[in-house]
């Protein structure tokens, strides 16, 4: 087209045609030109020449329209004068061809042609233009790109997403530049950054990895010197056992030092186990404390026949509120020679029973560990009270779930004790819970537990009872029982018309309140 306004017949005959373009050889179809280009839609097969800056891609498409529509003008006014608006004009009419003749190949040479010509959006002019070349750009990419090697896959990716974005960053792009040369620009930019962090990740991944190996290496020596550490088994006396092995180095440790405190003198020690003792003494004691559960104390006792250390299997203890279960398990322990441990089931939880971990600042050994540092023997006895209304939120750790690995021998035996980071050996400890009732409790922790049911008492037991309750009432005063004289026959009889049997807890006030009102009656003579 001329632009001084002479003759514009003469001007044309200079300038190349559509024809001219066929007759040079731009006509074949664009796949031909790149083995990688086959099998792609026309839109991406410009696209991906764009990326690699191929040239006279404006002739090959005026070829593509020729072959598709000889001799169309538009086409013709495009090759011949370039412009932006003869080639938003042919787009235009190829549109309106694809919708009349339901030609898709013409609708994606129209995209083909705004894709070349248009420039950078930096007004509204051209903005909806550009958006359908966007839009199209993407969804030819989502459909074909698992379909082509990876190069292609990357380089069409940077050029769709870049023209996708090139409404937002007009304000740092060369004016120059076409819409196609930008958007390879800051297609460029954002793979940039991928890369960048793909490399970062990369990094950061090689770095745990080998942070892992170094781990792994220093707790294998950390282990070897345990290994070195450890009493000889030959050394250490018969009924002993040593729960927790620590080599000079962990114990030098500063964090460490700090959890340990009195704990020291319980490591790397041979700690004694407690003897059985004659077992009819041990019933005769009971019974005279708890003469209606008698049935109970055999089944509990009968566990440490023919041992001669004191352990006993996991023993659940269920009945009634106020029969007397929690003495009776304290008591047990108590009567064996067993320290004993009492957890509160409904104020704890996983992470507080099975310990909590080194890093924290109230990190502390587990409790069973706890018990025996406490104790200074290796087996002693936790008593885990009304273990039915332990919490069910798994916020820090359900109790049930912690307890099933101190419950089991296999792993009783070397429990990872996350404070002290080494295994403990608690296969010596022995566990009695109480409960009101089983319902709540899992089946996992049913099946861990021997399960006996706790009678309660009745009022033929009361004259049973009186001499172990006033007994355990002299203790808690601080006295000799010998001090403190029986119930007389009127006292007696106080007790028992007020007591017609239950609750063991309800027969002790009535009791204290009896003893009481004797104590004041001495102050008045």
């Amino acid at each position: 087209m001329s632009t001084d306004g002479g003759d514009d017949g003469a001007d044309h005959q200079d300038l190349p045609t559509a024809e001219d373009a066929v007759t040079t050889g731009a006509a074949a179809d664009s796949a031909d030109w790149d083995e990688r280009l086959k099998g792609l839609p026309r839109l991406l097969r410009y696209a991906l020449l764009a990326v690699n800056g191929a040239e006279h891609i404006e002739e090959r498409l005026i070829a593509e329209v020729n072959e598709l529509c000889p001799g169309l003008p538009h086409n013709v006014a495009w090759a011949t004068s370039r412009s932006l608006e003869a080639a938003m004009a042919l787009a235009t009419e190829l549109d309106r061809r694809a919708a009349a003749h339901s030609e898709p190949a013409l609708r994606s040479l129209a995209d083909s042609v705004r894709l070349v010509s248009l420039p950078t959006p930096r007004d509204d002019e051209h903005f909806q233009q550009h958006r359908r070349v966007a839009k199209a750009l993407v969804k030819a990419f989502q459909v074909n790109s698992l379909h082509v090697e990876q190069k292609v896959r990357c380089d069409l990716e940077r050029f769709t997403y870049g023209w996708a974005a090139l409404p937002a960053c007009t304000h740092f792009l060369p004016k120059k530049f076409s819409a196609a040369i930008n958007a390879s620009l800051v297609g460029h930019r954002l793979a940039e950054h991928r890369i960048t962090a793909a490399k970062a990740t990369l990094r950061l991944q090689l770095k745990e990895e080998e942070d892992s190996r170094k781990k792994r290496e220093a707790e294998d020596r950390t282990e070897t010197v345990k290994q070195e550490a450890v009493p000889d088994p030959e050394l250490i006396p018969d009924r002993h056992l040593v729960v927790a092995r620590l080599s000079e180095a962990e114990l030098k440790n500063i964090k460490l030092k700090e959890i340990l405190g009195p704990l020291k003198n319980v490591i790397n020690t041979a700690l004694p186990l407690v003897e059985v003792p004659p077992l009819h003494e041990a019933r005769s004691v009971l019974q005279f404390e708890f003469p209606y559960a008698i049935d109970v104390i055999d089944f509990a006792l009968a566990d440490l026949v023919g041992r001669t250390t004191v352990r006993l299997r996991p023993l659940l203890i269920v009945g009634e509120p106020g029969g007397g279960k929690s003495r009776f398990a304290r008591r047990l322990g108590e009567v064996l020679g067993l320290h004993v441990w009492r957890t509160e089931a409904s104020r704890s939880d996983g992470a507080v029973f099975g310990g909590t971990d080194r890093r924290w600042y109230s990190s502390e050994p587990c409790h069973p560990f706890l018990a025996i540092a406490q104790g200074k023997t290796a087996n002693v006895l936790v008593l885990l009270d009304e273990l039915e209304k332990a919490a069910t939120r798994s916020d820090y750790g359900r109790l049930w779930d912690c307890l099933l690995g101190f419950l089991e021998p296999e792993t009783s035996v070397r429990y990872p004790d996350p404070a002290l980071q080494t295994n403990l050996d608690l296969s010596q400890v022995s566990y009695i819970a109480t409960a009101n009732r089983l319902e709540p409790l899992p089946s996992p922790i049913r099946d861990r537990f021997r399960i006996v049911t706790f009678p309660k008492p009745t009022a033929n037991d009361l004259d049973a009872l009186l001499p172990a309750v006033i007994v355990d009432l002299a203790k808690e005063r601080g006295l000799d029982q010998s001090w403190m004289t029986p119930l007389d026959g009127v006292e007696r009889e106080a007790v028992a018309k007020h007591w017609a049997g239950g609750s063991v807890r309800r027969l002790r006030r009535i009791v204290e309140a009896i003893l009481r009102e004797r104590d004041v009656r001495a102050l008045r003579n």
